[in-house]
């Protein structure tokens, strides 16, 4: 009897999963969302794929978005690499973005997370100038608000250079510091800021303290490499290159002064092994390169791969 009992429920419990399927497709779902929500697990891929589409609709079309994300998550879940999951998941992860900052808007139109939010928006539109302004507005508001400072100098950072671009950009980062001591961000870019004008003891100091305070940090450990490689302490560049090779092997960077630093300290076998892994991994970031032109542009629009 145990095994017809089991069978029955299994029936039972797809029957009950067809059936709230049917009803959010019918536009039903203040009946549906609840069956799909407390639905027994189905091993069917396909019908695990109708609910959580199911489920993610209705949850939006009554502006639920925990039960959306929950829906999704399962999906995800399930089905990690999934093409047509991740589109739905663009979508509607996009569409909560946006809902969410309407009823910021909305509700609270003068505050620093609205200066904030529409600072990163023309950040990432291009418009620095204009969002450089909006995070000033935000400092003004909030004084002590951590990242906004780091956020400023970075924009200051990505502008035409001039005469004040480091120090501007440096003041806004110790500001940063003082707000936020554990901001290895900061330190990165205060230790980047001091390389490209061949401060070394200041980029090696703000390089290590960026490492120490993110030990996965690789690209701090690469700049670390390299202005100890530029003071002329080539042993000791050889340690933190091989910790951001492990942490990022396939940045051609890290394995090109990881080569230098090697032939600098006689260790020619090392030093053969870090070009030969530097042209795979140059060669792999062409492929990507070319791999994501293919799926965008098309064949006729992809730069040949050129030789190493």
């Amino acid at each position: 009897m145990r095994p017809l009992l089991l069978a029955l429920f299994a029936l039972s419990a797809q029957a009950q999963v067809e059936r709230a399927v049917d009803l959010a497709e019918h536009g039903r779902c203040k009946e549906a969302l609840p069956i799909l929500r407390n639905a027994a697990p189905v091993k069917d891929k396909e019908t695990q794929q109708r609910v959580g589409v199911a489920g993610v609709r209705c949850a939006m079309t009554l502006n639920l978005p925990s039960d959306a994300a929950f829906f999704l998550d399962k999906m995800l879940r399930a089905s990690p690499h999934d093409p047509a999951v991740l589109y739905l998941a663009t979508h509607v992860y996009s569409d909560l973005s946006t809902r969410a900052s309407q009823e910021l808007m909305m509700t609270n139109p003068g505050s620093a997370e609205v200066h904030q939010l529409n600072a990163e928006a023309l950040e990432t539109g291009g418009d620095w100038q204009h969002a450089l302004e909006e995070y000033r507005a935000v400092a003004a508001r909030e004084p002590n608000r951590a990242g906004i400072h780091f956020r400023i100098a970075r924009l200051i950072l990505s502008q035409p250079k001039g005469d004040s671009t480091f120090p501007d950009a440096t003041r806004e980062l110790e500001a940063e510091l003082k707000i936020d001591p554990n901001n290895a961000g900061a330190e990165y870019v205060l230790g980047e800021i001091a390389r490209q004008q061949e401060q070394w003891p200041a980029a090696i100091s703000h390089f290590e303290k960026a490492t120490k305070l993110d030990v996965g940090f690789a690209d701090a450990f690469t700049g670390l490499g390299r202005s100890l490689l530029s003071s002329g302490r080539n042993d000791d560049a050889i340690a933190p290159l091989e910790t951001a090779a492990k942490l990022n092997p396939d940045n051609p960077t890290t394995h090109y002064y990881a080569a230098i630093a090697f032939t600098r300290a006689g260790r020619k076998a090392d030093s053969e092994r870090e070009t030969k892994l530097f042209n795979e991994a140059s060669a792999r970031a062409q492929q990507t390169k070319n791999d994501v032109q293919l799926g965008i542009l098309g064949p006729q629009r992809v730069e040949p791969i050129k030789p190493q």
